[in-house]
């Protein structure tokens, strides 16, 4: 490193001077951001992801993902970012930073293939000199259990003169308030050296580092914040439902509480949980909590009532056909939004899609609208060969209902509901009663 300091010391001066090579594998919502946010401060950075198509995308200065601009990757391209397939080249970056998904196995465990894997394709090409950070969201223990014994297999002393962290991603995809560089970032070292490393590396492009004492403290803290919002949606979709039977509009409800200036936080209800992670972290605690005896109660009834939410807003579909003389089977039935949050065309574990394939389970025929995602993508276990429809006075005229999933901004919903014949609004869209609109 032409350093006469610890190999330590020697990192933090290249990353503060931003002489450092980064290299980031994976470039989903994650990565990319963080590529972007990197080549912006002036590092230069390497991507890594098996996705040639992706590659040849970002290589060509181009987005795959909705919210970021093409600009913003023509002007990284510009500056020296290449993505690449080659994991021989993790040899020539200083920062390896790992953003692969964790998702669950169909049990609803841990699926760490793609972090073992990952650091499996990484390993060969370890050097000295180098700091590691896992962002995937998992259980405690994992970079510990996982992550360090590759590390010494290599022979390298983790915290002389190789350097391993936690810090877990924060992003939001969408939202126009936080993005990589403003949202704090937790962090966690196998050792103080390492913390030491991986502040340098964050806060050249974070505005605000939270050190941590350890790594599994880092890891529960972004279970903690994912669980803590699964939990309180969990209470209040079954607030929803009870407050239905008693012919109360929960909507109504949380408002007026959110008018209290202390002691409460709203959460409003919808078809279910979506994303990359609230409906999956979770039950990384749970699993590892079974390790040490424990049964985490709480967080499984939460999972419980958000996982039956579809099933729900299907019933309330049923309930409104019934009550036009229509039955489910044989009807046409269009879904409003199938991204799993509003204005964004992300679609990973959308409860939009476990609605359309309950519908068409039952026999009737399912299209959607979703001005974010124009044609049904292809998933791991979801399939759909359809295209969004447009919505027009015609179009929403010749669906039996339409069912209001995602509550996107660039719905015309005054149109929605002049011209559809019956709505199920599973997002409080539609404030007033009527014989024509159904809340779910």
């Amino acid at each position: 490193m032409n350093c006469m300091e610890s190999i330590d010391k020697c990192l933090i001066s290249k990353l503060t001077k931003k002489e450092a090579v980064v290299g980031v594998v994976g470039l989903g919502y994650v990565g990319l951001p963080l590529c972007l946010r990197y080549c912006e401060v002036g590092f230069r950075v390497i991507g890594f992801d098996i996705d040639k198509k992706k590659n040849r995308i970002l290589n060509g200065g181009g987005s795959y993902i909705e919210h970021i601009s093409s600009e913003r990757v023509e002007k990284a391209v510009e500056v020296g970012f290449e993505a690449t397939d080659d994991f021989g080249r993790v040899v020539e970056v200083d920062a390896v930073i790992l953003c692969v998904p964790t998702p669950l196995n169909k049990y609803r465990e841990p699926n760490m293939s793609f972090v073992i894997n990952t650091m499996e394709a990484v390993k060969p090409y370890l050097r000295e000199g180098q700091v590691v950070s896992l962002e995937s969201t998992t259980y405690p223990g994992t970079t510990e259990e996982e992550l360090l014994p590759r590390l010494q297999e290599k022979g390298l002393n983790v915290g002389v003169n190789i350097f391993l962290v936690y810090s877990p991603e924060r992003e939001d995809p969408g939202n126009p308030d936080y993005e990589t560089s403003t949202i704090p970032k937790v962090l966690g070292g196998h050792t103080h050296a390492c913390r030491e490393v991986g502040v340098a590396l964050y806060s050249a492009a974070i505005a605000q580092i939270i050190p941590m004492s350890s790594t599994k403290a880092a890891e529960m803290t972004k279970l903690l914040e994912n669980i803590h919002r699964a939990v309180n949606i969990g209470l209040v979709n079954e607030m929803k439902i009870v407050a239905d039977r008693m012919g109360i509009d929960i909507f109504e409800v949380v408002d007026a509480a959110a008018t209290k200036p202390f002691g409460f936080t709203p959460y409003y209800p919808g078809p279910g949980l979506g994303g990359h992670c609230i409906p999956i972290d979770p039950f990384y605690l749970t699993w590892k909590a079974r390790e040490y005896g424990l049964h985490t109660r709480f967080i499984e009834l939460s999972g419980e009532v958000n996982r039956a939410m579809p099933e729900y807003v299907v019933g309330k579909l049923i309930d409104v056909l019934n009550d036009h003389s229509k039955a489910l089977k044989g009807s046409r039935i269009l879904i409003l939004g199938i991204a799993y949050k509003k204005n964004v065309d992300d679609m990973r574990e959308s409860p939009s899609v476990e609605i359309m394939e309950r519908i068409q389970a039952k026999g009737a025929k399912v299209a959607y609208s979703d001005p974010h995602v124009p044609v049904f993508p292809k998933m791991r276990e979801h399939h759909f060969e359809l295209s969004s429809v447009e919505l027009t006075a015609d179009s929403l005229g010749s669906f039996d209902a339409v069912v209001l999933a995602t509550d996107h901004d660039r719905f015309d919903y005054e149109l929605i509901k002049q011209h559809a014949k019956l709505i199920v609004d599973s997002r409080g869209i539609y404030r007033e009663s009527s014989t024509k609109i159904i809340k779910a």
